[in-house]
Order: structure tokens, then sequence, then C-alpha cells
């Protein structure tokens, strides 16, 4: 599959093989019967991140929309903010002791001028869908290092039927999940319930990332009006990310923590939770929800 890849004024032409599911053999039973069969299952592999090629994160993904995801990290850690940041973004050759590209390491060049930043968060050893720093020096370190700060004045409505619909068109739209089962999602939406765009990842927190990092080489962040809806639980970090991307609605269909709902409240954010049907939690930002 040919990926032609842009960044400030360097056009990259690459060459990538999805890996988005496998198979495997499994032995089924049913009613009492087993049986041999082949099964799919959604592909997880790591990602090495480097900025300026010196290693930053590894995390846990699936293959596919691995340059969005690198820069969508990057926009939630305040490194990058307009799209004119980066020069490029491109495979490392060589990634293995023999030489050959296993396409699981990005590099990210900044532009000439562009600081390379002080970075020191624990999670750059290694992320997980559940890392984070902890308690009121995470909250002020977002709110320092957003480049989008006007979440709180985004006159964004959503009417809660709309909402409510949200997670039906997500499932919908699921493809590799139909598939594997095994699938977080990502959807961003307009107040209006278009499904703007969707990706599906291991990790529900590299799903939002390739959801911001898409936006970004697009040039559209801030995403002011749009809602964010994940298929899991909330936690700081999606709220962090969302955030980061100036979105003022994030919505899950389970719950949230109170850390994530210590955020929105901060940054003056709509957080929605337990969206299921005509129901649901708002425990941050209701007066953007119309009934």
């Amino acid at each position: 599959m040919s990926r032609v890849e842009t960044g400030g004024n360097r056009r990259v032409v690459l060459i990538t093989m999805g890996r988005v599911t496998e198979r495997r053999r499994v032995v089924r039973i049913r009613n009492g019967a087993a049986g041999v069969r082949p099964d799919t299952l959604v592909a997880e592999e790591p990602l090495e991140i480097r900025l300026n090629g010196k290693p930053l994160a590894i995390t846990m993904r699936t293959p596919g929309d691995d340059f969005a995801l690198a820069v969508g990290f990057l926009v939630s850690e305040g490194v990058l903010g307009a799209a004119s940041d980066v020069q490029a973004v491109t495979y490392c050759e060589g990634a293995t002791a023999e030489g050959s590209n296993t396409y699981n390491v990005v590099n990210v060049q900044l532009a000439a001028g562009v600081p390379v930043p002080d970075i020191t968060l624990e999670r750059n050893v290694y992320t997980t869908s559940s890392c984070g720093l902890c308690g009121k020096a995470s909250l002020d370190a977002v709110r320092t290092a957003t480049r989008f700060p006007g979440i709180a004045a985004d006159p964004v409505r959503v009417p809660a039927a709309v909402l409510s619909a949200m997670p039906d068109r997500l499932r919908e739209a699921q493809k590799v999940f139909d598939r594997t089962g095994g699938l977080h999602a990502a959807g961003l939406f307009t107040a209006r319930g278009e499904l703007l765009d969707l990706r599906e990842d291991v990790g529900r927190h590299n799903a939002v990332d390739k959801i911001v990092g898409r936006a970004y080489r697009s040039g559209r962040l801030p995403l002011a009006g749009a809602v964010l809806l994940v298929s899991g639980r909330a936690s700081f970090e999606l709220v962090q990310k969302a955030v980061m991307a100036g979105i003022p609605v994030l919505a899950a269909v389970s719950a949230p923590s109170s850390l994530a709902v210590d955020l929105a409240l901060e940054s003056g954010m709509t957080l929605v939770g337990f969206l299921r049907g005509p129901d649901m939690n708002i425990y941050a930002g209701e007066g953007r929800i119309t009934v």
C-alpha cells in the first residue's frame, strides 16, 4: 500500500504493509462439540516513537495510521501545535539487527526553529492504556501545556437525542471490530451527529491519538465544536488528549475516573459517561447538552 506523507515543505512517499489483522488456529467448542478452525485476531505490535531521531516512547498498538498516532501523541504532550511544526514523519530503516524495516519505529522530525522540549513525563518510557501521572500536578501540567485553552468558551450545544445516537453510529462503522471483536474505537462527530472520522486500535488512547494526529496533519486543530466518543471508559489520559486537541465534548459508553472528571471541570470541558441509548450521566459541562 502506497502512502504519501507531508510535513512542512517536505513530501515523503512510503510503501507500507497493512497488518491490522492476523489469522490463528483455534479450537472452538460449540454445543459440546470441538472443532479446529482459523480465527481472525486483531494485530498488536510495539511502536517506538522518536523525536528528532531520539527515542521518546513505546506503545502497543494496532498497525496502521502510525504517523497520525505519533504526531497525535506529541500533540497530547504539548510538543506540537501548528502543522508547520513538523518537517517530516518517516519510518526508520534498519530497525532490526539484520537491517530490515519492521515499520514499528517512527521518527518525527521537527521543523527548523521549533524548540525540542525537555520532556520528562514517566510515560515516555512505556505507554499503556492506564498510563499518566496522578494528582493536582497533572491538572496543572495540562492547563499550562495546552496550545488551545479556549474550550471553556466554546459555544457548541449538542441535543441529548443526537448524542444518544452516536454509539450506534460508531459501532456500525467499526469494520475491523466486526471481524475480530477485539478493538477499541474513537469517533469524531459534529454537534449534529455527523461522523467525521473513526479510528480503531487495541488501545483506546491510541485510537484517540490517531484521530487527533489526522486532524493535526490536515490543519484542523483545534477541534472546536466537535464531539469525541470513545468505546470504553473515560480515563484521565483521554480527557487530557481531548483538552490538548481543543475538543469541547467527550463522551464515553462506560465510566469516567475521578481525575478525569476533575480535569474536565478544570478545563471547561463537557464530560459524558455511561452513554447507552437515551441514558447518560453528565459529569461536567452539562450546559452544552440540551434536553
